[in-house]
Parts: structure tokens; sequence; C-alpha cells
């Protein structure tokens, strides 16, 4: 084990490199650029064995790598933001197919305004094409999940994606450990695929015409593939924590055994998130977090379970919900908990967007706001948080 300074891209990149993927197509675009540079200097350099493909647009990119998986190869690429927008159309392609496949995602607002920071809305826009997502909360976590995404989406034939937020992780330098080469691929093993279009001893046809016939049953087998999925996230999760003592889980509990007040989000923000947890618990309150690392497939358990003792949350989402009932993540976790015997007084907070500074004092605010609804104050059930009204 190696210790270095990486920033997320240049630890996704690194990942890239231990994995040694068969292909990877992919085109550049900003914030991610980085990640497919640098992993094309390693291909340049031999340090791979990759066949790496420039392509002309993220949709062909996306396609090529779709293309390459229905081969038997093992493929990999690197995309954000509008690039993840342009990709849509293949990323059903790739899930019907049930194939195994890994982009590294950095996390930046979407057009219009013209933005290049962070925001979540590039990844909730795809959150029902059938990809698993993970959120990462620092440079370590983006390096360990785009390993551990290799060996899951392997065993449950469906692709993912591995989200870090903009610029926050990805161009700033954070201290990882960083695993040895040989132990990576003795971890992935060898590629598992379920098909490959190659195997002239078993002929196929993929991505033929599917209309009433059969259609409604291969997408029910498909939501069916991303609910099991869970299973196999837990099981890969648990295999890599006792092999190299980092743990995951689907969820991260931070001092919620007893705290009547919680806080729920994804991301970079959750390592502010903590610190003022801490403080308010050494002042005694209540208080506590939890970190949802997959998004999809969604972990209802989990969450029923982490939530069960808070009475008053507040979901903070780096995504607008545009006139939605709330935010996405706000949403799942009122239908998380709509069936359960005790229901939580739940609240959403839109934070964050276009790269908006969240300070400890915009997370305290919110723990504020709750504690002022136990004391008997109405408040709104959506809110933003750090913008100018």
């Amino acid at each position: 084990m190696k210790v270095a300074a990486k920033t997320a891209n240049e630890a996704m990149a690194e990942a890239m490199r231990q994995i040694n993927p068969d292909v990877v197509a992919a085109y550049p675009i900003t914030p991610s650029t980085e990640i497919v540079q640098i992993f094309s200097q390693f291909v340049a350099d031999g340090l791979v064995d990759t066949e790496f493909v420039p392509v002309e647009s993220e949709h062909s990119a996306a396609s090529a790598c779709t293309a390459a998986a229905a081969a038997g190869a093992r493929v990999m690429t690197a995309t954000a933001s509008q690039g993840l927008a342009l990709m849509n159309e293949v990323l059903f392609v790739t899930a019907g197919l049930r194939l195994p496949m890994v982009i590294c995602e950095i996390a930046r607002t979407l057009s219009a305004p013209i933005n290049i920071h962070c925001d979540h809305s590039d990844t909730m826009d795809q959150r029902d094409t059938g990809w698993m997502q993970f959120y990462a909360e620092d440079s370590q976590e983006a390096y360990d999940l785009v390993i551990q995404a290799v060996k899951i989406t392997e065993e449950a034939f469906l692709p993912a994606m591995v989200s870090a937020d903009a610029f926050i992780l990805s161009h700033s330098l954070q201290r990882i450990e960083m695993l040895d080469d040989k132990d990576v691929q003795n971890f992935i093993g060898e590629h598992k695929t379920p098909f490959s279009i190659l195997d002239t001893d078993k002929p196929i046809t993929v991505g033929p015409l599917d209309l009433q016939d059969y259609y409604f049953e291969h997408k029910r087998s498909e939501a069916q593939a991303m609910r099991d999925a869970g299973k196999v996230i837990e099981k890969v999760f648990s295999d890599f924590g006792k092999k190299f003592g980092r743990k995951y889980n689907l969820i991260e509990e931070y001092k919620m055994k007893d705290a009547k007040r919680a806080i729920v989000l994804m991301g970079s923000t959750a390592g502010t998130a903590k610190e003022v947890v801490d403080t308010l618990r050494a002042d005694g309150e209540k208080v506590g977090l939890v970190k949802v690392f997959a998004f999809r497939p969604w972990p209802t358990e989990e969450v029923n379970q982490a939530l069960k003792n808070a009475e008053y949350i507040g979901v903070m989402d780096r995504a607008e919900g545009m006139s939605g009932f709330g935010a996405p993540l706000f949403t799942e976790i009122r239908s998380s908990l709509y069936d359960e015997n005790k229901n939580p007084d739940i609240y959403g907070y839109v934070y964050g967007l276009g790269g908006r500074d969240t300070t400890p004092g915009d997370i305290k605010k919110v723990f504020d706001d709750l504690k002022k609804v136990e004391n008997g104050k109405k408040l709104d059930r959506n809110n933003y948080l750090g913008v100018r009204e």
C-alpha cells in the first residue's frame, strides 16, 4: 500500500490503470478531461494493455464502450455534465443489454446558464437509466469505489457510475492510500461478461426490435436486477473491507444512534456536515448525519433503519426538482419512510447549485431550523440554502 497526494481525477485515473480495462473510449469535457488524459498517458507509456479510442463525442464514447462490452471486453470511460447528458440515449441501451461498464463521473451542473462547477443535476438526470450510482465524499472514496464498481458491475451484470464532485474533489489534492497493483487485480479477478457477440459457438442477436410481445418482460427483468444489485454491492463492499480494511456500506451513519435531528445528503458536503455534527454534539445537541453512498439501487431498508429514531430530518439536495414535490433525494427519503409506523417530520433543502460554497454555518442553519420546528414553528416543506432570494 502506498500513500500519495491525489486529486479525485488523479485517483480515478490511477484506479483505472490498476484495473487495466480492455477498452476505454472517451471525449474530453471539463472537469473530467484530466481522468482520461492521464490514463491516455498510461496507455502511451505502455503501463496498461488498453485499447484507447478517442472519439468525436460523448455519445460515441458510450456507444463504443457498449459495443466493446457486448463483444466481451472490460470497458470504462469518464465524463461530466453535458457529456453525461449526451450519453443518455446509449446509457439506456447499456443497462438494457445488462452489460458491465464503469463511468468515472465528475458531478457538474447542467446548462443553462453555462457553469462548469459542482452540483448533482447531471447524475440526477440519469437516475432512471438503469445504471447503479455511487457518490464519493473524498478522493479516497472515489479511488476505492471505482475499483469496487468494476467487480460489482460484473457480478450484477449492470453498469455503474462513480461520481465525485467537480473541482471540490476533482481538482483538490487529498491524501489517499493506494493499493498494490497486484492486489487490485486479485480483487477484481478475471473479467466476467454475460455474453459475447463474438462467441460464434453461441450466436445471439443484440438490440433486436422488441414490441408488445416481450419488451415489458425485459424491462421487468432489468428492474429486478437493479433491486437485487443491493446484495451484490454489500458483498463486494464486505470483501473489500476484509481485504483492505476500508469498509463501505450502502449508506453511512454518523452519530445517529440517539439523534433526534438528522441531515441526509450525498457527496463531498458530508465532510463539512460531520464537523458541524461534532460541534453541536459537544454542546449536548442530539444530532446526526446519514450519507448515502448508493443512490441507485435505492437502499430503502438501510435508510429506514438509520433514521428510525430521528424525529426531524433535513434532506440536502445538490440538484433542483423543478416543481416536483421536492428535489430527488428528498422525495426518495419521504417515500422510503412513508409506510413506517413512526413518521418523522421531513424538510428539503436545495443547496450548492453551480458550485455555490456550502459553509458550516449553512449546515448549522438546517439543524437550527429543525430545532425551531421541534419548538412549534412552521417551516416550508421545500427550502433553499445559501441562495440570494
